[in-house]
């Protein structure tokens, strides 16, 4: 980076809160490398137009990006491909398991592949998100479960973000966060 102190804004859309998780964690990790990071909100977006760099997440719904976040990439497509941008999506997908599970988990979602295509990201990565037994149709629980699903609560893998972010800060040449003093 140019300047000392490399500026981050960290934009999602969520539906439950697996999204925000992901991103505020992202933000925190980003920060302890010394970078200036700003997570929100898309609908409360602050101006990308002096950011070295953009990570975008997205819930996933139907194969698709939020509305609201399909809104912000039309609108503001050009400031994002004048930077570098790293895309997420939150679903089901990544937690699937067996021979079906997997195969459909590799699928990138067609217009995920579009966005990431027409804004030239840096990486885009799915994670799982949050899905609670009580609040899922039983038809989608028995889809789930055909897929290879069947594991309910905070699916996220914690380790596989943080790992997802030391890329970021890699490619941004942040500095090696210190370790806590013992």
């Amino acid at each position: 980076m140019a300047k000392d102190t490399a500026r981050i804004v960290i934009l999602y859309a969520t539906a439950a809160g697996s999204t925000r998780g992901i991103a505020e964690y992202i933000g925190n990790a980003l920060r302890e490398r010394g970078a200036e990071v700003e997570v929100a909100a898309i609908g409360k977006a602050p101006d990308i137009t002096g950011a070295d760099a953009v990570v975008l997440g997205s819930a996933v719904h139907n194969a698709d990006l939020l509305p609201q976040a399909t809104e912000y990439i039309r609108d503001h497509h050009d400031d994002l491909v004048a930077r570098p941008v790293w895309l997420f999506s939150v679903g089901l997908a990544p937690a699937l398991r067996g021979p079906i599970g997997r195969r459909f988990a590799a699928v990138v979602p067609a217009k995920f592949a579009a966005v990431r295509d027409s804004l030239a990201v840096r990486d885009y990565h799915a994670f799982a998100g949050v899905m609670h037994r009580a609040d899922t149709a039983w038809w989608a629980r028995l889809v789930y479960l055909a897929m290879g699903g069947g594991r309910y609560g905070d699916l996220r893998d914690w380790n596989e973000i943080h790992a997802w972010t030391d890329t970021i800060a890699a490619a941004l040449r942040l500095s090696t966060p210190t370790p806590p003093a013992r």
